[in-house]
């Protein structure tokens, strides 16, 4: 059991590893509707309101943003709108605003308008002192207006980087930034592991994995007020944090018995219970929408695999057959599909694939050597992972459908852990 500990632990730190971010789009989407987003009037603040709108559309993969020096006008009021010259630019949406300061921020208005109908769709304001955040409130209304489904720009990432420190030590920072890469902030620095970071339901507290007692520990942590508290440090492995929906109970992976099990903890009374009991090795929680259901990693077929188990039955399922390695499941907000790492029999490589649940569909999303630890944007449009760039560690992104890709590099360090926080409005 020592043997299967260690591994599994050294299998953890060799994913560890981001600071600031930058976005590269790597693959585009051909079909992506044409929007203009004019240059906002009124106040300037410290980045361009517009700019920031049309950068998180062309991201989606959904909207090709039209380049304001070939605007044939800035039209920047409703009367100033002329529909003839956007539908001779072959534009579908165009977006016009202003911004105006407010004491220690920033108050934007914005008009949302169907060319091709010549009708307006969508008119709304945000004020905040943080004018980035104002944008991408922007940004999710005109992507909900346009798809039916709600926007994930006003969101946030976590991230792990690892860097060599002097004396060959490494310094491993728990760090999280807006869905774009700016903002980066750190919530733990740490001369000893960090893994598996997990975030409640309401963005505002992060599970995560910490070795700084000498030992595996779970920690639960206050992003904004900093602080933090361990809820487990059981002997044997203390691993793979996940928030319950409701976000007042914990799945973890325990080997307190002798073996990896699927336990859930209640996070107020720290109260246990066993899911799984298996003399497999049972791993990598993620819960169903329902609350009610676990999905999770274990070699009991053999070969590491997806299985679902019922959290009041505690009776198991097996839900992937396709391949010869598939783990680190992470589901779907509709709850119908799952993102997860895959190996194709015969293949060498590692990528992210998802499986439909009801037709037993798999997708392979990516071609990459080693991608891992996806996870997946809180209205399902995109999935973020980690992945391996000229020998570092890096995160990348890839829509659902596999259309977009985008890679996002950092300036220190290796990347890795990803994980996408909830829509938190």
């Amino acid at each position: 059991m020592k043997a299967v500990l260690t591994a599994l632990v050294l299998l953890c730190i060799g994913q560890a590893a981001w600071a600031g971010l930058t976005i590269e789009i790597t693959k585009g989407n051909d079909s992506a509707v044409p929007i203009a987003v004019v240059p906002f009037g009124g106040d300037t603040p410290p980045h361009d309101v517009a700019e920031i709108i049309g950068a998180d559309l062309k991201r989606s993969g959904l909207f090709e943003p039209f380049a304001p020096g070939n605007m044939l006008s800035l039209p920047q009021q409703k009367e100033d709108v002329v529909y003839s010259d956007w539908r001779k630019s072959g534009v579908d949406y165009l977006v016009i605003g202003n911004v105006k300061k407010e004491g220690n921020g920033y108050k934007a208005t914005f008009v949302l308008y169907d060319v091709i109908k010549q009708q307006q769709l969508l008119e709304h304001s945000y004020s905040s002192s943080n004018h980035r955040k104002v944008a991408h409130n922007i940004s999710d209304d005109i992507y909900e207006k346009l798809t039916g489904k709600p926007g994930a720009f006003d969101t946030k990432i976590l991230y792990v980087t690892s860097t060599r420190a002097a004396a060959n030590k490494i310094r491993y920072k728990l760090n999280y930034a807006d869905s774009d890469g700016f903002g980066a902030k750190t919530i733990l620095n740490s001369s000893e592991p960090i893994l598996s970071p997990s975030w409640s339901p309401d963005a505002k507290k992060v599970a995560y994995v910490n070795f700084s007692k000498g030992r595996p520990g779970i920690y639960i942590q206050d992003i904004y007020q900093g602080k933090r508290q361990r809820m487990t440090a059981f002997k044997g492995l203390n691993s793979a944090p996940a928030w319950s929906p409701d976000g007042r109970k914990l799945a973890m992976v325990l080997s307190k018995g002798g073996n990896p099990d699927i336990y859930i903890m209640d996070v107020a009374t720290r109260q246990l219970r066993q899911i799984t009991r298996h003399f497999a090795i049972d791993t990598e929680p993620s819960w169903m929408p329902d609350g009610q259901h676990l999905v999770f990693t274990s070699n009991r077929g053999g070969a590491p695999q997806i299985y679902q188990a019922n959290v009041q039955t505690g009776k198991v399922k097996r839900l992937t057959f396709e391949g010869k390695y598939n783990a680190r499941a992470r589901v779907f907000p509709d709850g119908k599909s799952i993102a997860m790492v895959h190996k194709g029999e015969g293949i060498a490589q590692f990528n992210i694939a998802v499986l439909e649940l009801d037709s037993g569909r798999l997708r392979l999303l990516t071609s990459t050597p080693l991608d891992e630890s996806p996870s997946v944007a809180p209205n399902g449009s995109m999935l973020i992972y980690a992945t391996q760039q000229r020998g570092r560690g890096v995160l990348a992104a890839v829509s659902a459908d596999g259309a977009v890709k985008l890679t996002l590099p950092s300036s220190e360090g290796d990347v890795r852990e990803p994980a996408w926080s909830p829509i938190n409005k």
